[in-house]
């Protein structure tokens, strides 16, 4: 049996579950590396990551760089010894930090590898309709997400799983993933596959304002897809236009009504608590949404203070 001694390198909420895991585990996590303070809300407090906030009450090392090649940060983390190190939800690592430990660098990533490499692997297997997603551990390599594979485990996405549902899902599934990947490298019995590429991999590249726009063009699934894939953050947006007047609007959730119509795409079709869309071959019914400097409310409650004319429409 190897001794361990872990460094762990993470940032948001999802990193945090695998943290704790090992932690608790019989391993011994010897120092934490996350992303540095930054200014957040209105009033631009420094805000601690939410893995530093788990190593701080757990007593745990934290370096927290800017440059991860600044001979600074490279002393101390040789100083901490570590054996292994385990990356989820980071940044792209130098070759001289991966390469440092004598059992290597291994990664959590929230997808079944080589497909939905990238930024937002959760976000865009929903969005594509996928049926199935999972984890994957690999070890770091001097290209994104492409090394050898360790272990990986699947689960089904539902018809109507948000990405929040299955980040929450992976984040719990990853978190043990990641454990089991750690036991057999502490038994030296982790052996590893080569990523095979063909052309029908699919990627998870970084999403902006303009990908979250919903097309309304597209069909009833592809729309419902893209407003679940992208709830609750960062969130699908469309343009209500009412009486003249653009209102930016936010969706977060939606379903689906397949009915034949004779309404432009686009067109509002509103009740006293219910607002539908026309698309082709049905209706997106839209259940919660958030105006411009609100609160996320229900759709029934924007009703109640919103009049739409006869021409209102989605664009």
């Amino acid at each position: 049996m190897r001794k361990l001694r872990i460094v762990f390198m993470g940032t948001p909420d999802f990193a945090v579950s695998t943290l704790k895991a090992v932690n608790n585990s019989e391993h011994g996590v010897v120092g934490v590396i996350t992303a540095p303070d930054r200014p957040a809300g209105r009033g631009r407090k420094l805000r601690q990551s939410a893995v530093k906030q788990y190593a701080l009450v757990n007593d745990l090392p934290v370096l927290q760089p800017e440059n991860l090649k600044s001979e600074g940060f490279l002393e101390e983390l040789k100083a901490l010894n570590a054996n292994l190190q385990i990356v989820v939800a980071f940044r792209m690592l130098p070759k001289v930090v991966w390469d440092m430990p004598e059992y290597g660098t291994f990664n959590l990533h929230a997808s079944l590898l080589p497909n939905y490499r990238g930024a937002a692997p959760i976000n865009w297997a929903i969005i594509n309709g996928e049926s199935k997603t999972g984890v994957t551990t690999f070890f770091i390599d001097d290209k994104i997400d492409t090394g050898e594979i360790i272990l990986q485990e699947e689960t089904t996405i539902g018809e109507n799983e948000t990405a929040g549902e299955l980040h929450d899902k992976l984040m719990v599934l990853g978190a043990e993933l990641v454990l089991h990947t750690v036991n057999l490298i502490s038994k030296d019995k982790a052996t590893t596959k080569k990523q095979v590429v063909g052309e029908e991999i699919k990627s998870a590249y970084k999403i902006y304002k303009e990908t979250c726009q919903i097309d309304w063009n597209k069909s009833i699934d592809e729309i419902h897809n893209h407003i679940r894939g992208l709830s609750p953050y960062p969130t699908a947006w469309t343009d209500l236009i009412n009486d003249g007047e653009i209102i930016f609007l936010k969706i977060y959730k939606a379903s689906k009504e397949r009915e034949s119509h004779k309404h432009k795409i686009g067109k509002i079709v509103a009740s006293r608590k219910e607002l539908k869309v026309a698309t082709e071959f049905g209706y997106i019914k839209l259940e919660e949404i958030q105006l411009p400097g609100k609160k996320k409310m229900r759709v029934s409650a924007l009703l109640n203070g919103l009049k739409l004319t006869e021409n209102a429409q989605i664009r």
